[in-house]
């Protein structure tokens, strides 16, 4: 399907496919699932006709097109038989998501999911991909085919420098379009608990809890920890065992609790022991006014630079606990500058800007064959 719309800045019909390993409701699993709900809500905003597909149970101000039921629970990736029948089972809803879009009317799709089925799928739609983790195995595969890498209808974009250059192998011309949160929904308001510290996040291994609970003890700070439990059993052997009175785990909370949480804390823990490509907890701290204090993974120095926290000297909780010290009491007003740097609105812009290029070159093509 070609694109009808010729140029510029008039409004576009664009499909959004979601990773399908959760909802994308509130309070979000993760950063993708987050990221997704800021998306779909920015271009909305700017006018764009914008349509879903998602795993049922979404609720998002757009229509949506349930692919994949609520009640499917994806396991992580076990080393056994069920990896294969767990991708058939998600593989096949993006499958049917593909064929919907195909079916559909659309300008352009955006390609939010880290599913490999829409690179091999979407040949003659503008599609583009964002790739919010390091390099994928499924991924790779797919780009190193001839028949489905670098399609003339496909642009590549990832979420931050440190993200793009472990990419670059096999995309060389990938563009960085930052995250983005609407900073009026983060403004600091509460004054900060003297030697409180907040951890937000998926609980999980690389996610480094555990580290940022020693960094806690290490430092004299009490810790209060909000999340969804990724990784139960992570959670009952290495978190639930050391939970106190000065380390408390208070649940999944919903983002006025969050904001309560993190702007009473006098320095946020950022503990992530992978590459991690952005961290938009991280970014929601610092728009609080929250410094943060963070371990030398991924895109963490990108994003805090030198006036939004501390970046750990290296990987370990002493190291963490000492960027801690040096971190909570740093200028509230300078770390939500450096939170600025990052807000909703620029985000958006930067999509739009590659989406319209994408449907211009589209309709000029198509204009030049009939």
């Amino acid at each position: 399907m070609k694109s009808q719309v010729p140029i510029g800045s008039s409004p576009l019909r664009i499909a959004v496919l979601a990773h399908l390993h959760h909802p994308i409701t509130s309070p979000f699993a993760g950063g993708m699932e987050s990221h997704t709900a800021h998306l779909v809500t920015g271009l909305v905003a700017q006018g764009h006709e914008v349509t879903l597909f998602a795993k049922g149970g979404s609720v998002v101000g757009c229509p949506l097109v349930p692919v994949l039921d609520a009640g499917f629970v994806v396991r992580g990736y076990p080393e056994d038989e069920r990896t294969n029948e767990q991708h058939e089972v998600l593989d096949g809803a993006m499958e049917r998501a593909v064929k919907l879009i195909q079916a559909g009317c659309f300008d352009a799709v955006v390609n939010n999911s880290l599913s490999p089925v829409p690179h091999r799928l979407l040949m003659q739609l503008p599609t583009l991909h964002v790739l919010h983790t390091p390099p994928l195995p499924r991924l790779i595969e797919i780009l190193r085919d001839p028949a489905t890498a670098l399609q003339q209808w496909h642009r590549y974009v990832t979420v931050s420098e440190a993200n793009a250059c472990p990419w670059r192998e096999w995309l060389p011309t990938i563009e960085i379009v930052h995250n983005g949160i609407d900073l009026s929904h983060w403004d600091e308001w509460a004054q900060p608990k003297h030697s409180v510290a907040a951890w937000t996040g998926r609980i999980a291994a690389e996610k480094g809890t555990h580290v940022a609970i020693a960094a806690a003890r290490e430092a004299s700070l009490k810790l209060r920890i909000a999340g969804p439990i990724h990784d139960q059993e992570y959670f009952r052997s290495q978190i639930e065992p050391q939970l106190d009175d000065d380390i408390m785990y208070l649940g999944h909370l919903n983002q006025q609790k969050l904001q309560r949480l993190i702007a009473s804390s006098q320095v946020f823990l950022s503990s992530p022991l992978w590459e991690e490509p952005f961290g938009l907890t991280t970014l929601e701290a610092m728009a609080c006014g929250t410094p943060v204090a963070a371990l030398p993974a991924g895109a963490m120095a990108e994003l805090i630079g030198t006036t939004g926290g501390v970046v750990a000297d290296s990987r370990d909780s002493k190291s963490l606990s000492v960027a801690a010290t040096r971190a909570k009491d740093m200028d509230r007003k300078q770390v939500q500058a450096r939170a600025s740097r990052f807000a909703l609105a620029g985000m958006i812009e930067g999509y739009e800007r590659i989406l319209h290029s994408m449907v211009h070159r589209s309709f000029s093509k198509a204009s030049e064959g009939s």
